[in-house]
């Protein structure tokens, strides 16, 4: 059975609107730092400060899914749903935690930081993460979506990579898409994210 998705591949040096065979969806975000061309083309876009960016933002990307479902690309309005999930999933984070930190570490242990009572709770970042989740629910319900994602399954998912020619990225876990045999590449260091 083929992984959920597969973070072994080299993305940094692949590009998947020329490969869209090799995309899987995955769960939730997966993948949104990773895929090119697109991370490089939406990650500009992306920000959630307050409800002004956001608004800005969001508009931003849903022009980018529609150049990408016009184009029949999957691949891309997939990536731009994801973003936007990531919108609201990163605003929800800074809402609800102080500075946006989830966890700490106390006596060499990791542990969850509770959420802020509703009250305390930065009412931009709220704003931000709502203007977001409605972006989101329309891309989520468009009907050529619906049917390039369909489409996308039907022919992708599910099955074998043909990863003939690509040296995969080693150090990966099994768990995320497993160790691949014979040679494999070194892992490039991730671009930080901007808020």
């Amino acid at each position: 059975m083929a992984p959920s998705f597969p973070f072994h591949l080299p993305y940094t040096e692949l590009n998947l609107r020329d490969r869209p065979d090799l995309y899987r969806i995955g769960k939730g975000e997966q993948g949104v730092l990773s895929v090119e061309p697109y991370k490089s083309e939406l990650l500009p876009l992306w920000r959630f400060k307050n409800p002004e960016v956001a608004t800005d933002s969001s508009a931003a990307l849903r022009e980018k899914f529609n150049e990408y479902k016009d184009d029949g690309d999957f691949v891309g309005c997939d990536m731009t749903r994801k973003f936007m999930q990531m919108g609201y999933t990163r605003a929800r984070r800074y809402a609800n935690h102080k500075g946006g930190k989830k966890y700490e570490t106390v006596n060499g242990k990791k542990t969850l930081i509770p959420r802020l009572e509703i009250a305390d709770q930065e009412p931009d970042k709220v704003r931000a993460a709502e203007i977001f989740a409605e972006q989101l629910e329309l891309l989520n319900a468009d009907k050529t979506y619906i049917r390039l994602r369909e489409k996308h399954k039907i022919e992708h998912e599910g099955k074998e990579l043909d990863l003939s020619g690509i040296e995969v990225v080693g150090g990966v876990p099994a768990e995320r898409g497993g160790e691949a045999k014979g040679e494999v590449g070194k892992r490039k260091k991730k671009a930080a994210v901007k808020k």
